[in-house]
């Protein structure tokens, strides 16, 4: 089938076009300057604006899948990470809104509609919450930045299931991958032997292997009973102390150095949200289809990436 990508080019998009074209579709990333980039075999660039369907709409027409990924990065990229300022968190918002309303007029233009219509969104959708409670698609949205940009995000394209496309909304948590994403630097204080709690270190860490996150992507275009919200994320979250644990063993670093909540918030700003907040985030939809983790466990996960 032919599967269009929005944000192919970013960590989680490069692997899935690469994984859908291995399996033998034809998979059509939307890119503003595609001639940038070398493509794997069976992927091809096409232009967009990142805000309308013109120069690329006809290619939905008859299409099986359209995966929205687009939008700019949370964490942005180096260390420390570019602040939240009033600026940064429009574009984060913008341009979130802007693909989603492009993909819409897309659908709405085609006479043949796409089968599915994936929209990525984010785990943050539930909040900054403290306690233990385990928290599954039936949760309620949350409070916080993060949260009121993922539910904007969501409802870009929710129009089309008006018109009949299934449509299903995955919210990601932490994506563990060398290439790019909060991985690499989680690591850089262990790197100088100063990893260790963050805050209290009792947040919950939500996370998924990055094969695993593609493996889900693959499993929900394909499942026809996939509908709605799903959590992408490993079975057994950790809280980031634990996680710290895992990650200082497998890379053979201490684990101890706490870094206080103040230092955090001095040098990150609002942004420090990311790291001393969470939830106990659990995939109970995507189980009840069915799929199953290849990399459920933290241990397991950092030894693929790491050795």
């Amino acid at each position: 089938m032919r599967i269009i990508i929005t944000g192919g080019s970013g960590l989680i998009g490069s692997k899935l076009s690469r994984n859908l074209a291995t399996d033998g579709h034809e998979v059509i990333v939307l890119s503003r300057s595609p001639q940038k980039y070398t493509f794997p075999p069976g992927v091809t660039g096409a232009a967009w604006d990142g805000q309308t369907a013109v120069g690329w709409g006809h290619l939905v027409e008859g299409a099986g899948a359209i995966v929205n990924l687009a939008g700019e990065s949370i964490g942005g990229h180096g260390f420390p990470p570019p602040r939240w300022t009033a600026e940064r968190k429009q574009r984060i918002l913008q341009s979130r809104v802007n693909a989603g309303n492009a993909v819409t007029a897309a659908v709405e233009m085609a006479a043949h509609k796409p089968g599915v219509v994936i929209q990525a969104s984010g785990i943050d959708y539930y909040g900054n919450i403290t306690s233990d409670a385990e928290i599954t698609e039936a949760a309620p949205k949350g409070e916080g930045f993060l949260s009121d940009v993922t539910e904007v995000w969501e409802a870009s394209t929710a129009a089309v299931e008006a018109m009949g496309v299934r449509r299903v909304v995955t919210r990601t948590g932490m994506v563990l991958s060398l290439e790019s994403g909060a991985l690499p630097q989680t690591m850089l204080p262990y790197k100088f032997f100063a990893g260790g709690p963050l805050g209290s270190g009792d947040q919950w860490w939500p996370w998924i292997h990055i094969e695993d996150e593609v493996r889900a992507l693959c499993f929900l275009i394909n499942n026809q009973a996939a509908g709605g919200a799903f959590n992408l994320c490993t079975p057994h979250p950790l809280q980031q102390k634990q996680f710290g644990k895992v990650l200082g063993h497998v890379m053979g670093r201490p684990s101890f150095v706490p870094t206080p909540t103040f230092a955090l918030k001095l040098m990150l700003g609002d942004m420090a949200a990311i790291v001393l907040h969470g939830r106990r985030a659990l995939p109970s939809r995507l189980l009840a289809l069915g799929f199953s983790f290849k990399y459920p466990e933290a241990h397991e996960a950092l030894l693929d990436l790491l050795n």
